[in-house]
């Protein structure tokens, strides 16, 4: 009898984290390599978020919690929403888990049955389809396209939808491409989604605090009120905060899918991190003043990247709306020979080859559903950007 489950055999290890060890290892054997893979902030934790962490430990707040947060979290969760996103949540409509991650897993584990679909643009986070896969569902992917600028449109968004669709998946700005929604281009959507009254919308807007220019956030129970009632509106503190090893993301949404996750996570995890719970508490209800400040070096870093990038032979990067992601089209290498003679048939093989020849760690496309294309984390330092955006116009500049 076979030890592992069938399930096992549908899911793929995630690429992001398999690209950042893969530099972690080769920068441990001597090797000169620029990581680009990892999406996480190179900024430290805001040292009141900190202190806040100190303090609790020092109160001997080391004790279990209760399963979805502590009250003065999940206070700080609704007064967020309604302060940011003018989204009335109850506190009992809120809940708190080890980060967003186990957010989404407890809505697809408390809804999801067989044969049940969820839609996923397009480009995607690696780890959607493999979660809606673990909890029995099944991905069904709309593509995007660069001319759209990564965007779903209605009208693909209408003809994706079928009797079995439970969930959309809907992420602005996007992991891996930047993309973002303005409130007219989400209008359109939730206006598709209003004529359909059996799909819910799962919303991931953990990159809210990174939108850039005169760009403004919206979410979709924002701009559709109507669609409040089958919305789980899902964010963390992760990125804005600089927070990604404190493992906090949080949810807003309808009571009962509230009490239904609540369910998986009691018998999962129970609560998360007393300490870091309260770190994310000073999060949300401290100064927010650096956030700002920090957007203003990803945006800076972003024109970088995208400026010399598009100057690279074959290489065409749109600039994207928010996050800290860039997602180039490398279309024009394909069918090209790389220095270290491998022939570049797909965007995988430009990646390796680039890490092999010049030492520089990116994401290949076909990783987040739609290639030719790679992603770059330009959540790192100036100088890094500079010289890894260096190295690949030297190595576009050697195909042949």
């Amino acid at each position: 009898m076979a030890l592992l489950a069938d399930t096992l055999a549908r899911v793929k290890p995630s690429a992001t984290i398999a690209v950042t060890q893969m530099a972690r290892e080769l920068k441990a054997a001597g090797r000169d390599v620029i990581g680009l893979g990892a999406g996480e902030p190179d900024f430290d934790t805001p040292d009141n978020i900190k202190q806040a962490a100190i303090d609790a430990i020092n109160r001997g707040e080391t004790k279990y919690t209760a399963v979805p947060g502590i009250a003065e979290l999940r206070e700080a969760i609704a007064q967020k929403f309604k302060r940011e996103n003018d989204l009335d949540y109850t506190v009992d409509q809120t809940i708190a888990g080890t980060g967003g991650k186990q957010i989404l897993y407890n809505a697809f584990a408390a809804t999801l049955n067989p044969g049940d679909e969820v839609l996923i643009p397009a480009p995607f986070w690696v780890s959607y389809p493999d979660m809606v896969l673990l909890n029995g569902g099944e991905p069904r992917f709309v593509e995007t396209t660069t001319e759209n600028n990564f965007k779903l449109t209605p009208e693909a968004l209408d003809a994706a939808i079928t009797p079995k669709t439970k969930w959309l998946i809907f992420n602005s700005p996007s992991n891996p491409s930047g993309a973002a929604y303005s409130r007219e281009e989400l209008k359109a959507l939730t206006d598709v989604l209003l004529k359909h009254s059996h799909v819910w919308i799962l919303t991931d807007d953990m990159y809210e605090h990174l939108c850039y220019g005169d760009f403004v956030f919206t979410t979709p129970a924002q701009v559709e009120p109507a669609l409040y009632d089958r919305t789980l509106t899902m964010n963390g503190v992760s990125k804005a905060y600089a927070m990604t090893g404190w493992r906090i993301g949080y949810a807003g949404g309808p009571l009962e899918l509230i009490k239904a996750m609540t369910k998986v996570q009691g018998q999962q995890t129970s609560g998360t991190c007393s300490i870091a719970q309260w770190a994310a508490v000073e999060a949300l209800t401290g100064p927010q003043d650096f956030i700002a400040e920090r957007r203003a070096v990803f945006q800076d870093r972003r024109d970088l990247v995208v400026s010399m990038l598009n100057q690279a032979n074959g290489l065409h990067c749109p600039t994207p709306e928010g996050a800290f992601y860039v997602y180039p089209s490398c279309a024009g290498a394909m069918g090209k020979t790389a220095p270290n003679g491998a022939q570049l048939q797909t965007d995988e093989d430009f990646v390796k080859a680039l890490l092999d020849v010049e030492g520089v760690a990116v994401v290949h496309g076909s990783a987040f559903g739609l290639g030719p294309n790679f992603r770059i984390s330009y959540a790192t330092s100036t100088e890094a950007l500079t010289e890894a955006c260096n190295r690949i116009q030297r190595f576009c500049g050697n195909l042949r």
